[in-house]
């Protein structure tokens, strides 16, 4: 009996001395100088974790989608002068690209919303700065350069116009392009 006691004890010191050792505290690292011209140091490591992120706007902010309508004179249709924005008093469309991931490509797909269709090669796009934030034709893509450290923060203004060569059938013609900011 005495025999199982010493066993079960020497078990229960064990398991504690093991719980013991699980719960030592992890210590940062330290000196100790007893001269103190040469001083005590002692290193902790950092570390900043970044997530990698696009932000992409076009147009107005929230999700609010803006309307670029062309209004064209009677007496000018296909008369091959380009059409200006006449909306929103022609105002250009903002643009802003900020991203941590390095060169981007920005696409540009339109989709046909009625039962007519204008090619979508007649929306001319133009940018405020080509060199920053280039404004890629529909149903085309353009690539966006980043800084050395992958970073690409660009704005700029897009203007649109309706090139105006075709005679077509009267109506509203109605599509909606989406632009898309991707890794290539």
């Amino acid at each position: 009996m005495k025999n199982v006691r010493s066993i079960r004890g020497l078990a229960l010191t064990g398991v504690a001395a093991l719980g013991l050792i699980a719960m030592t505290p992890a210590l940062a690292d330290s000196d100790f100088a007893t001269n103190s011209t040469t001083g005590a140091s002692a290193d902790l490591n950092f570390e900043v974790v970044i997530p990698e992120f696009i932000s992409f706007q076009v147009g107005s902010s929230g999700t609010t989608v803006d309307l670029v309508q062309f209004n064209v004179p009677a007496a000018d249709v296909g008369d091959q002068n380009p059409v200006s924005r006449s909306n929103a008093g022609g105002a250009a469309i903002p643009v802003t690209l900020l991203s941590n991931v390095g060169n981007l490509a920005i696409n540009a797909v339109g989709s046909t919303g009625g039962t007519n269709d204008i090619d979508w090669d007649q929306i001319t796009a133009s940018s405020s700065d080509v060199a920053a934030l280039p404004a890629p034709q529909v149903n085309g893509s353009t690539g966006v350069t980043a800084d050395a450290d992958g970073v690409i923060d660009a704005s700029a203004d897009w203007t649109f116009v309706y090139d105006n060569t075709n005679v077509v059938g009267a109506g509203t013609y109605t599509g909606t392009v989406t632009y898309t900011a991707a890794t290539p």
